[in-house]
C-alpha cells in the first residue's frame, strides 16, 4: 500500500459503552488507533512451575537423573510456554482489579463464573491503559481475555481493537468481523475498513464504505468512514476522488470534537499530496486552529509547508 499520512481512525470514534480516552494516533503518521478499553489479569495456574533448578546429591547416579529430568522439565515448559503464554498473559500490575473496568462492559462479564470474570477484567483494563505506550502488551493481554472468554462479543472487541492498535491487522479484522456477528453493531465498520487498505485491499475497504449504514452512524464515526474512504481512492491514485469525497463532508463544522481536527488534517494532507500547497496552507491552519490538544501534527505540518513555498516562491 502506497504510503500516505491519513490518520488512521480514532480509537474514541465509535460509540460502544466504555470507550473513552484521546483520540486516534497523531495525523501525521500512519500508526493506527482504536478504543481503549480498560481490564487484564493474568490467570492463575493451579499446580507449580516444571522448570524446578534445584540440584541433586554428591551420588553421580541421581545427579545423571536429576539431569535428565531438568532437560525434560526444559521441553515440557518450552510446550507449555507455547501453548500456555497466550493464556497466562503479561504480568498485571497487582493495583488493577478488574474494578476500574466501565460498568457496562463488566455488564456483558456477567455470564462469567466470578473469578473468571474478574480475571477477564483485569485483562481488559491493562490492555486499555497500555494500548496508547505499548500496543503489542495490550494485544497480549486481550488474548488472555479471549483465551477465557472468547465466546463474548466485548471481549473479541478488544482484542480487535489492540490488535489492530498493534498493527496486527489481519487479527483485528477476523475478530472485529466476528464480535460484529455476535452483536450486529456497527462501531468498527471504519476500522474494518481501514484494516483492508492496510493489507492492501483499497477495493474491499471502499465495498465496507459503502454497505455501512451512514444514516445510523454518529458524526464521529461517519468522519472516520469518510476519512477511510479518502485514504482508499488515494490507494487506487484517485487522488480528485479523495478530495471530492472530503469536500463533501463536514469540513466547516464548528464543533470542537476531535474527529472535526481530524477530518480538515486529512483534506489538508490529500491537498498537499495533490500538489496544492497553498490550499494544504490554509487548511493546515484551519486544522490547527481546531486541535488545542494537538493530536495532530498540523502546526509542524504547516511550518514545514511554509518554508517549501516560500524557497518555491
Amino acid at each position: 500500500m502506497p504510503e500516505d499520512r491519513t490518520p488512521r481512525p480514532s480509537r474514541s470514534g465509535g460509540s460502544t459503552p466504555g470507550r473513552g480516552g484521546q483520540g486516534g494516533g497523531r495525523g501525521g503518521s500512519d500508526k493506527p488507533g482504536g478504543p481503549r478499553r480498560a481490564g487484564g489479569g493474568p490467570g492463575d495456574r493451579k499446580g507449580g512451575r516444571t522448570d524446578d533448578r534445584r540440584g541433586g546429591s554428591s551420588d553421580r547416579g541421581k545427579r545423571d537423573f536429576s539431569r535428565s529430568r531438568r532437560d525434560g522439565d526444559r521441553r515440557d515448559d518450552v510446550a507449555r510456554t507455547e501453548g500456555q503464554v497466550k493464556y497466562d498473559g503479561p504480568p498485571i500490575p497487582e493495583e488493577i482489579t478488574g474494578k476500574e473496568l466501565d460498568r457496562n462492559i463488566a455488564a456483558q462479564l456477567k455470564s462469567l463464573p466470578e473469578k473468571l470474570a474478574q480475571r477477564v477484567a483485569r485483562h481488559l483494563v491493562a490492555a486499555g491503559e497500555l494500548i496508547d505506550s505499548d500496543p503489542k502488551i495490550a494485544y497480549q493481554h486481550t488474548l488472555a481475555a479471549r483465551a477465557r472468554a472468547g465466546r463474548l462479543a466485548v471481549v473479541r472487541e478488544a482484542v480487535g481493537e489492540a490488535a489492530y492498535a498493534a498493527g496486527e491487522y489481519s487479527e483485528a479484522l477476523a475478530e472485529l468481523k466476528s464480535a460484529k456477528r455476535m452483536n450486529g453493531a456497527q462501531d468498527y465498520v471504519a476500522i474494518i475498513a481501514d484494516c483492508e487498505r492496510a493489507l492492501g485491499r483499497p477495493d474491499r475497504a471502499l465495498a465496507v464504505v459503502k454497505n455501512a449504514p451512514k444514516d445510523k452512524l454518529a458524526p464521529a464515526l461517519l468522519a472516520e468512514l469518510t476519512i477511510v474512504e479518502a485514504g482508499a481512492r488515494r490507494d487506487r491514485g484517485e487522488m480528485d476522488a479523495a478530495l471530492r469525497t472530503l469536500e463533501t463532508s463536514p469540513l466547516l463544522s464548528k464543533s470542537r470534537e476531535p474527529w472535526v481536527a481530524r477530518l480538515r488534517y486529512a483534506y489538508a494532507d490529500a491537498l498537499a499530496e495533490a500538489g496544492r500547497g497553498n490550499d494544504a496552507l490554509t487548511w493546515f491552519h484551519r486544522t490547527d486552529a481546531v486541535d488545542p490538544e494537538r493530536a495532530t501534527d498540523a502546526t509542524e505540518r504547516a511550518r514545514t509547508l511554509e518554508k517549501q513555498l516560500e524557497d518555491q516562491a
